[in-house]
């Protein structure tokens, strides 16, 4: 297969008006090749406008975005090159999910093989004979992968490919999705499953009210907000807390019987100890996951605009 020299994909101050509403505005970015890139933000914030932007399937008002240096609309055998699931797949009730894929197989000009080689990629080889009424929202999702990869390609972009798919069906999507990206392809994710993201992406991409809000590897994203707890185990809970206490630190006790410190480091809170003469178990340091840093980095952004 051939196709572009790169299968980055770049956002290039990508703006659309609505009349009124500006659904996105001025957005720049760019995810990379063998990655997991996650892209993040409340309802309204525009992502799938950008996402339908980048597939042509929305005409920008501004702007560009492009997947290795071209627009969608212009590559050669666009099937080859990017698969997307926008939605749950739709296709004919009475149909099987393998003819549903093996119909675009014979538009797209590819083999009736690969409607078998991608039900087995995403688990549906016992379902493949089964008629897709029958099938569940999790089937669907899983049909619409099917879709997305049967011209191999090196990009992949799935809006919420979650949706429907039960803990197991998620753990299955995450291994695949770091499977395709470890191979070097470019994968780019939105999703509202802010946990699952902080396991699944290498990178994100944070959008708000239309603009960018914050981008990078996950780890450098994180660590941008700072340590925003300590963890602290102790039999001595009431003397440690008034030491705390005299530092202006704040305690909150914990069900399973820790404590939570904010506003004061770990070797402030150590110190405390040692001179209050408690005895510690577990002093470490929780900087704030990847929700906790999502809801700072948007307070007050969020809402359907």
């Amino acid at each position: 297969m051939t196709g572009p020299a790169s299968d980055a994909i770049v956002v290039d101050h990508l703006s659309k008006q609505y009349k009124k509403l500006r659904a996105v505005d001025d957005l720049s970015f760019t995810v990379r090749s063998g990655r997991v890139t996650g892209f993040l933000g409340p309802n309204g914030a525009g992502k799938t406008t950008t996402l339908r932007m980048l597939l042509g399937l929305v005409t920008p008002t501004s702007g560009n975005a492009t997947i290795g240096g071209e627009r969608y609309t212009e590559l050669h055998d666009p099937i080859r090159h990017v698969g997307a699931v926008l939605e749950a797949s739709s296709a004919h009730r009475g149909r099987s999910g393998r003819n549903h894929l093996r119909m675009i197989c014979r538009a797209a000009g590819l083999p009736d093989s690969r409607a078998d080689e991608t039900l087995e990629l995403v688990g549906l080889t016992p379902a493949g004979k089964r008629k897709f009424k029958g099938y569940s929202l999790g089937m669907k999702q899983r049909l619409g992968i099917a879709a997305a990869m049967l011209g191999n390609p090196q990009v992949l972009i799935l809006d919420e490919p979650a949706n429907g798919l039960d803990p197991e069906g998620i753990r299955w999507m995450r291994d695949l999705l770091k499977a395709l990206a470890a191979e070097g392809r470019t994968v780019l994710v939105s999703s509202h499953l802010l946990g699952e993201m902080q396991v699944l992406a290498d990178d994100v991409v944070i959008v708000a009210a239309g603009k960018l809000v914050r981008q990078g590897p996950v780890d450098e994203v994180l660590g941008s907000m700072g340590t925003t707890q300590v963890r602290v185990r102790t039999p001595q809970a009431a003397e440690l807390t008034t030491a705390l206490s005299a530092l202006g630190a704040t305690v909150a006790p914990q069900a399973d019987g820790s404590l939570l410190v904010g506003g004061a480091e770990a070797a402030a809170i150590g110190h405390a100890a040692f001179t209050a003469s408690v005895e510690l178990h577990e002093l470490v340091a929780e900087r704030g996951d990847l929700e906790q840093v999502f809801l700072q980095l948007t307070a007050g952004m969020a809402g359907i605009r």
